[in-house]
């Protein structure tokens, strides 16, 4: 889908394939100009950052980073695939340790809430939805490299064995998405607009055991229904 004209100002030129390199360039130059933006963007947002402000944090001259990255919108895009790369791989390393299957999906629930308040995430959101009316490039290359992959490593997980002898589950990426949506209870929603929620590890692992619990409950093949889990200690509301 083409992106609307952007707005008389703004820096909103078509998106460029991010995952490649330009003839003549360096990857280590690449990686520089990157974590120079990763900086930038983390401490100013989409909106406050300039390229200016990137390539003298990166180190760069300005024609060297517009060699690299001909606009802020095609950088940026850059900054969302390399974060998702790094970040995603943290949510499944524990999966199948030796595990149970719901050690398991308890492991993917925790980081996957860690992950969603951590500073770098809240601001990446503020700046999709911002910005995705006028630059709809910025949210499908985040959603295909986050949400989508993700959702996808889980359901390939779900359908295969043993996972598939102890659930029932019709649609394995329909089911990975209601996990992940069980996932955000209460804290996400919160954390993204900044109102007072407890992110404590405490509460984070409750609740990750009561997704895992609702969502074994629901697709379990048998095995006795367990009922809600208690919390002692309220919530922040």
């Amino acid at each position: 889908m083409a992106a609307a004209p952007p707005p008389p100002g703004r820096d909103h030129p078509p998106v460029q394939p991010v995952g490649t390199t330009a003839t003549g360039t360096s990857p280590a130059k690449r990686a520089q100009i990157l974590a120079g933006a990763a900086r930038i963007f983390a401490e100013h947002g989409y909106e406050g950052a300039s390229m200016s402000c990137i390539a003298r944090d990166a180190g760069v001259s300005k024609g060297t980073l517009y060699n690299y990255f001909d606009s802020k919108a095609v950088l940026f895009c850059a900054f969302i695939e390399q974060c998702t790369r790094e970040k995603l791989p943290l949510m499944f390393r524990r999966i199948d340790e030796g595990a149970t299957l719901a050690e398991s999906l308890e492991h993917v629930a925790t980081a996957l809430i860690q992950l969603i308040i951590s500073p770098l995430s809240l601001m990446l959101n503020r700046v999709i939805v911002s910005e995705a009316g006028n630059f709809p490039e910025l949210a499908q290359t985040f959603w295909t490299h986050g949400p989508q992959q993700a959702t996808s490593i889980l359901a390939a997980w779900l359908a295969r064995a043993p996972q598939n002898d102890l659930l029932d589950v019709p649609d394995p990426l329909f089911a990975a998405e209601q996990f992940y949506a069980l996932c955000q209870t209460h804290i996400a929603g919160r954390a993204r607009m900044q109102l007072p929620v407890d992110t404590s590890d405490e509460y984070i692992a409750f609740v990750a055991r009561s997704a895992v619990r609702v969502f074994l409950n629901t697709y379990r093949r048998d095995g006795q229904r367990l009922p809600p889990l208690p919390y002692a200690r309220r919530a922040t509301p």
